[in-house]
């Protein structure tokens, strides 16, 4: 019995050991490594380290918060915060151009289709399917005619597009067939004045 408890006492002790031999191995493994991180860091032999202060005192060209305050940029920006400078002849995005006037006549078009689908629901008394496709979808018509209307014919026509669709989304909620019947009525007379004034 003692024989047995002084083995397993000598073979605890060797894993103790081993464990332990692992563990300085492993340790010394890492301090080798974080000593050579440094080193890659660090600058080339004979250069002083750079440094900046938000961009504002110190070494203008290296990386700082705020980008420096536009200091690194080629152009004048937005804001002291912003690295997007001010909206100009060669900013990407130039409002009317022939692209996003296209996609939004393109919004134009799929809502008429949208309205087209309203009165089957109505007939069917299917009221959440009527404010469904009125926010589904439609949800990009309102932007998409504001951004088409300029001049005061436009958005008169625009106006009285958005309250025959507010009107066929109050019938809806109230289960009135007939107000929806003639707000769906009024949208596509209103929606096809509106397309024929672009």
């Amino acid at each position: 019995m003692k024989i047995a408890v002084f083995s397993l006492f000598v073979a605890s002790a060797a894993a103790f050991s081993q464990d332990a031999s692992r563990r300085d191995a492993l340790a010394g493994i890492a301090a080798a490594g974080a000593a050579l991180v440094p080193s890659i860091a660090n600058a080339a032999a004979g250069e002083s380290p750079r440094f900046s202060v938000f961009g504002l005192i110190g070494d203008g060209t290296s990386y700082s918060e705020g980008a420096a305050y536009g200091t690194d940029q080629s152009s004048p920006v937005y804001s002291p915060y912003s690295v997007y400078s001010e909206a100009g002849p060669n900013s990407l995005y130039k409002p009317g151009d022939d692209e996003y006037v296209k996609r939004k006549k393109a919004v134009l078009a799929e809502t008429a289709k949208r309205i087209d689908k309203l009165p089957a629901y109505v007939a069917k008394s299917k009221w959440f399917e009527v404010t469904d496709e009125l926010s589904r979808y439609m949800y990009e018509t309102r932007g998409a005619i504001r951004y088409l209307a300029k001049d005061k014919k436009q958005k008169a026509a625009a106006e009285d597009f958005f309250k025959a669709i507010e009107k066929i989304g109050g019938g809806a909620r109230y289960k009135k067939a007939d107000e929806c019947t003639a707000g769906i009525a009024e949208a596509k007379s209103t929606l096809d004045a509106f397309v024929k004034t672009l």
